[in-house]
């Protein structure tokens, strides 16, 4: 019976007791039920909070969100970038400044004979004057360094949990897709825990045609 409420099935039970298991094979086996208990709670967990924002965001609106956020890790990243300096967050500041640095980039790995290995990740930081923004334009690459690229850095972003959300056109009007992101986590209890990542999924000529992947690093509020 104790077995048994400690979450062990009837047939795992029988083989424990017929097998006469040592003290030090009960340990391992409970701290594996434990591990798997824990996995289950957090998993229910984001589940719990998917439910709340979606009861939240119908009890405001009264209809279904159209955002489909996601929560998963992403994962860690070298990346070549460029960066520069935008007066704040809006689009109309950020744009000219990625699409720039990413001409420059671009020009920049040509020259070295160096091949992104992965789509563009864009992601942004607090310059410390409580208004401007660094700008930071990546490109995934399979090289430590970069040789002859005056500017260009290799850095290696940290995988990270991050609430997912996907932009479909231009960037020039992605600031409601970033509040509806950023509405999300506060109803499901979390909290942004570094700096947003822009991935582009789709780059055609026509800009309605982009594909973007917002990604925020979370954690519990």
């Amino acid at each position: 019976m104790a077995l048994k409420d400690l979450g062990f099935s009837l047939q795992q039970v029988g083989e424990l007791l017929g097998d006469q298991v040592t003290a030090g094979e009960l340990r391992g086996m409970l701290r594996l039920r434990q591990a798997e208990l824990h996995a289950r709670i957090e998993a229910d967990s984001a589940r719990l909070g998917y439910i709340q924002a979606r009861l939240r965001v119908i009890g405001s609106e009264g209809i279904m969100s159209d955002a489909e956020v996601t929560i998963r890790t992403v994962p860690a990243a070298r990346l070549a970038e460029l960066s520069g300096v935008a007066r704040s967050m809006e689009p109309a500041s950020i744009g000219p400044v990625v699409r720039g640095l990413y001409n420059r980039l671009g020009a920049a790995l040509d020259r070295a004979g160096v091949s992104p290995v992965g789509p563009a990740v864009a992601y942004y930081g607090d310059a410390g004057d409580g208004e401007n923004v660094i700008v930071h334009a990546g490109l995934p690459v399979a090289v430590a360094a970069v040789a002859g690229a005056d500017g260009v850095a290799v850095v290696d972003l940290p995988a990270a949990r991050a609430a997912v959300l996907v932009h479909q056109g231009s960037m020039d009007n992605c600031l409601s897709t970033y509040q509806a992101l950023a509405r999300w986590i506060e109803d499901a209890g979390y909290r942004v825990a570094g700096p947003s990542r822009e991935v582009t999924l789709a780059c055609p000529a026509d800009v309605d045609g982009w594909v973007t992947e917002i990604q925020e690093p979370i954690e519990r509020a």
